[in-house]
């Protein structure tokens, strides 16, 4: 029987590298690791995932140059005005995970309207983690969690999955499967919490090189792998 997946995470690494193999600047592609955000979800969402989550932008990469920091944070503004005419006809719905205060105005504004824009679309959601670190999310779940503790609020003895009410992700299934693309095996602080029962995959094609059939063939493989959970099957 194969396992029906709902939730699928992506770490698009490799823009930088992908641009300086076609002698290109970095920015180039940032650009086209845009343009395939685009193909990804559409097949995603074609292929009936529930949620797709995106690890767009860290809270590590505040430490990159200011000038591709800046360059970066101008991507959800080119990439909203390109395609939200067509996710809206997907019935695809737009929400972030991350911290939106630390976030450009500008920025901010185009993702709060894209997020408002597609409230009310009932197909796939695209997740996109902008200023997001996977301790961070942690961190602040405690946080919430003690302050509801003092004020009467929450029990101090609490199950798994009464905590995970206080993630970020907390309204979406369980992650299924990570992806990393450009051949680096890691997971850079990502869904840490998430992360405890997915699987992991990772491809030697850079972000923009994955293409969609690769992707489908990412979640085929993914089908056929035995999943215990800790059990026996």
């Amino acid at each position: 029987m194969e396992e029906k997946i709902r939730h699928v995470a992506i770490i698009m690494d490799g823009n930088g590298r992908w641009a300086k193999k076609q002698g290109l600047p970095r920015t180039a592609g940032h650009r086209q690791g845009v343009e395939n955000v685009r193909n990804i979800a559409i097949a995603a969402n074609d292929l009936g995932l529930e949620v797709l989550t995106v690890f767009a932008f860290s809270t590590e990469n505040w430490k990159r140059p200011e000038e591709e920091v800046g360059y970066l944070m101008k991507l959800p503004s080119v990439f909203f005005k390109r395609f939200l005419k067509e996710l809206m006809e997907k019935n695809i719905r737009i929400t972030m995970i991350g911290e939106m205060e630390q976030i450009p105005k500008e920025t901010a504004k185009v993702l709060q309207a894209a997020i408002e824009d597609t409230r009310g679309n009932t197909g796939m959601t695209l997740n996109f983690a902008m200023n997001y670190g996977g301790r961070r999310e942690i961190v602040l779940a405690a946080q919430q969690y003690a302050q509801d503790v003092a004020a009467g609020k929450a029990p101090l003895q609490i199950e798994e999955a009464q905590f995970g009410q206080y993630l970020m992700t907390s309204a979406f299934p369980p992650l299924d499967l990570l992806i990393r693309t450009s051949g680096e095996y890691r997971i850079s602080n990502f869904l840490l919490w998430d992360l405890a029962y997915a699987e992991l995959m990772f491809v030697d094609e850079a972000w923009p090189e994955l293409t969609p059939e690769r992707f489908q063939e990412c979640l085929q493989r993914f089908q056929k792998r035995e999943r215990r959970f800790g059990g026996l099957k």
